[in-house]
């Protein structure tokens, strides 16, 4: 009789575990919030914002996206930047490989740098 081999038994375990510790605490919070918080419905909790002010006019309004590109800039080389201090403190012990690939990054940084000078995004007002 041929031996069965089931070697993806225990993978299926761990499968199971996972969706077993992933779903247990959410089926517990939702038996909490039906058993001990019952639903409390009010004026205020069927708000659309429960921050006090009344949402005025239309959600689909026109915004300056200047701002935004701003603040992804500077997230964008900020960390960037980070990447270099390991390449900063381990310099001395580094191969020529892995001089090579930073070099390489911090000309694709560069790259990124001009690209968005020369499509005006780092210039403040109107255009």
């Amino acid at each position: 009789m041929p031996e069965t081999n089931h070697e993806y038994l225990v993978l299926a375990a761990f499968a199971v575990a996972a969706v077993v510790f992933a779903l247990t605490p959410l089926g517990l919070a939702r038996w909490w919030a039906l058993k001990f918080a019952p639903a409390k419905p009010g004026r205020e909790k069927n708000a659309t914002y429960e921050c006090g002010l009344e949402s005025k006019g239309d959600a689909w309004i026109r915004f300056k996206s200047e701002y935004y590109l701003y603040g992804i800039i500077f997230l964008i080389f900020d960390v960037e930047t980070i990447f270099l201090l390991p390449f900063a403190v381990a310099f001395g012990g580094l191969s020529v490989g892995a001089f090579v690939a930073m070099m390489v990054f911090l000309l694709l940084l560069a790259e990124g740098l001009v690209w968005a000078w020369r499509k005006g995004l780092l210039t403040w007002g109107p255009r």
